[in-house]
């Protein structure tokens, strides 16, 4: 097994996780099985506690667990299904050598930092690194793996320590060393000071990078590669200039260009001769159609507008899988994906200014189309309610995503049955029984918050006489789907059977056809008005985008009856790179 380590200097967010998954890919254009580890060292167990406006969004795996967003980046890449394991966590490694003390496992020895903790991360990386995540099946190649955070901090030590020793217990010829670090522009000029003294630290903690990415806004001139070189002590071609560029999709082909791919190669000792020409094959088509993906979306003239109607859109990591999904698929039909961002107050009358109101009134009404996302608690819910009805009225294409499918049921339960002041048990505990369209699921744990939600990877069933619907069109006509969960309530059973009377079919449904997953509406006049219950984003693929999003892109484009109407949407095939 071979290992990648990707650590980062000077700031937070800088692209580390850019950085891992477009290595990883590089690697996969070789023929080459990868993985990918994240190590947060924040002292949660996970992150599903955590409001998206702390830590970004909270990406959601098969197998249930809640993970950091870059989690996320690193299935797009390089189209594998991680595990809750894949994710470490302080509060993970401390959980887990606290119970072997109290389990005697440590015979009776102090348990230290080092060595009980630090052991506990290499073991955990070595074992992770193993997994299959892959439809191979097969043990992984390379394991890439991140360290949050940036050295130096006191909560990352441990795990600098455990990656300082691991280099000798893996050897050299399997490890690599990759730093991120910022090149600031100041008055013009690239200072290549922050990245010195980002390598002097990581150097005094035994860590000597084999590479050193650094981030710049503008391309690195070769003078400022030159100092950094000789400054930080690697060689010229070891230095790589990771400058802004119109799509981080182009971060791979940046890197190739830089010869990081052929750097590892020689690192690892790897050729061609320990892989099969099927896997060589695989790695070459999967560059070419990276390269024209690319080469197609500079191309693009066009412009499709999607209005995003949160509650969190101060920070757009908050929806960063939802923001991935809609350029897959905006980059699928050949599209420019611009993304208009409009908190929900702004759209509720007596909340938000006159001024406020208005002018988010006249962006929401110059969208091609609407999303409505996920998200917790009462607030901004009048304003997607008040989204959700100018889409369905004036025909305007909609997606509602978990909670945007919840706001839409209220809203046709008030203004179609016309159950006035109908909303989700969520928002009003004392909501009168008739009155609530949307309810806690009965197995739900109301006084635990951590890991109780209905998660991960579960199926949806199509229902009998739906093949007009046009979003299981979109799936491929097929009988079944499975996607990712993250939500603790449901549509009223009591008011399914009065809602699909009215027009609001319920076109998807769990395995055992009592749970609420799709609707959509029941009129050919709207272009498409669907809602999941289920979170499509988290499986889209940057070459295979989530189904949900594109038939959303494409009815906003204009193009969905042309979509449809594609033999190979139709058959369902799925890329296998």
């Amino acid at each position: 097994m071979k290992y990648v380590f990707v650590s980062g200097g000077v700031i937070s967010g800088i692209g580390k996780g850019i950085l891992a998954s477009s290595t990883g890919l590089l690697l996969k254009t070789l023929g080459y099985r990868v993985t990918s580890i994240k190590i947060d060292p924040y002292m949660n167990i996970d992150a599903g506690t955590m409001s998206p406006l702390e830590h970004g969004e909270v990406f959601t795996l098969d197998d249930g667990a809640e993970c950091d967003l870059d989690l996320g980046n690193y299935e797009r890449y390089l189209n594998i299904s991680l595990t809750r394991d894949h994710n470490i966590t302080t509060g993970k490694v401390y959980q887990k050598v606290l119970e072997k003390e109290r389990r005697g496992d440590y015979l009776g020895k102090t348990v230290q930092i080092v060595p009980h903790l630090t052991n506990e991360i290499q073991d955990w990386i070595e074992r992770t690194a193993r997994i299959p995540v892959d439809n191979s099946g097969e043990e992984p190649d390379i394991c890439i793996v991140e360290l949050g955070g940036t050295v130096g901090d006191i909560e990352s030590a441990p795990f600098i320590e455990a990656v300082r020793q691991f280099q000798f217990r893996v050897g050299s010829e399997n490890f690599a060393l990759v730093h991120v670090c910022l090149v600031p522009v100041i008055n013009g000029e690239q200072k290549t000071k922050p990245t010195q003294a980002a390598i002097k630290d990581l150097r005094s903690l035994g860590l000597t990078p084999d590479l050193i990415a650094c981030r710049c806004p503008k391309e690195l001139e070769p003078t400022t590669m030159s100092k950094i070189s000789m400054f930080c002590h690697v060689g010229p071609d070891h230095v790589l200039g990771v400058h802004d560029l119109n799509s981080t999709y182009h971060v791979p082909l940046l890197l190739k260009e830089q010869k990081l791919d052929e750097f590892l190669v020689k690192k690892f000792g790897l050729g061609d001769s320990n892989l099969s020409q099927e896997r060589i094959t695989k790695g070459e088509d999967l560059l070419k159609r990276w390269s024209d993906l690319c080469s197609s979306v500079e191309k693009s003239l066009e412009v499709v507008n999607i209005a995003v109607v949160g509650k969190y859109t101060n920070l757009h990591d908050s929806y960063l899988s939802v923001i991935k999904s809609l350029e897959h698929s905006s980059m699928k039909i050949g599209r420019k994906m611009n993304i208009t961002w409009i908190e929900s107050t702004d759209l509720e009358k007596g909340v938000a200014s006159e001024e406020v109101y208005n002018e988010n009134w006249a962006k929401l009404k110059a969208a091609d189309g609407v999303l409505v996302p996920g998200g917790f608690g009462s607030r901004g819910i009048e304003g997607m309610i008040a989204a959700a009805n100018y889409a369905r009225t004036n025909k305007v294409p909609y997606l509602g995503v978990c909670l945007g499918l919840q706001v839409a049921v209220i809203e046709f339960v008030r203004n179609i049955l016309g159950i006035e002041g109908a909303t989700s048990q969520e928002f009003d505990e004392s909501t009168p029984e008739d009155k609530r369209a949307i309810v806690y699921m009965p197995e739900i744990d109301k006084n635990k918050l951590g890991g109780t939600m209905r998660l991960g990877l579960r199926s949806t069933k199509f229902q009998p006489n739906s093949e007009w619907s046009k979003i299981r069109q979109l799936y491929g006509g097929k009988p079944e789907v499975f996607e990712r969960h993250r939500h603790r309530y449901e549509v009223n059973p009591k008011l399914v059977s009065e809602i699909e009377n009215h027009g609001l079919s319920f076109v998807g449904k769990d395995e055992n056809h009592l749970r609420m997953e799709i609707f959509e509406l029941k009129d050919e006049s709207h272009p498409y008005y669907v809602a999941a219950q289920y979170h499509p984003e988290y499986l889209s693929k940057v070459l295979e985008p989530s189904r949900p999003f594109l038939g959303l892109v494409a009815a906003a484009a204009g193009v969905l009856d042309k979509l449809l109407a594609d033999e190979q949407l139709n058959s369902g095939s799925k890329a296998d790179f």
